[in-house]
């Protein structure tokens, strides 16, 4: 089962940050919520920091403004992930340049997409 954190996961099922959680768990993968303000997403425990996930996990997906997401390279360059989405509206020139600096895998795109679903699918 592939493993993935949702960085800005959200408890309002609305965002992005929550539709990803559904549409992953439907696509069977194992998710991680993340958000320091939670503790529960979706029946999941809620990460509060990314260094907090003990298993290694195949992909992040960032639901995040690109001030937050930027803080967050360097622990995410430390445990080797091989993908890291950054979906639309968490990008930014500077966030780019600083993953490229940290040799990180960045696909900018949507990650539901990407696992065959569709976001308006999860109203």
């Amino acid at each position: 089962m592939k493993k993935v954190a949702i960085i800005g996961a959200s408890r309002d099922m609305s965002k992005y940050g929550n539709k990803s959680v559904r549409a992953h768990l439907k696509q069977a993968w194992q998710v991680y919520p993340v958000n320091p303000k939670e503790d529960e997403i979706e029946g999941l425990k809620c990460y509060h920091d990314i260094n907090d996930i003990k298993e290694k996990l195949d992909r992040i997906s960032f639901y995040v403004p690109p001030a937050i997401g930027i803080k967050l390279l360097e622990k995410i360059r430390d445990k080797d992930i091989q993908e890291i989405f950054i979906n639309p509206g968490a990008e930014s020139d500077e966030l780019i340049a600083r993953a490229e600096e940290l040799d990180l895998k960045i696909i900018q795109a949507c990650s539901i997409i990407d696992i065959g679903e569709k976001p308006d699918n999860f109203n």
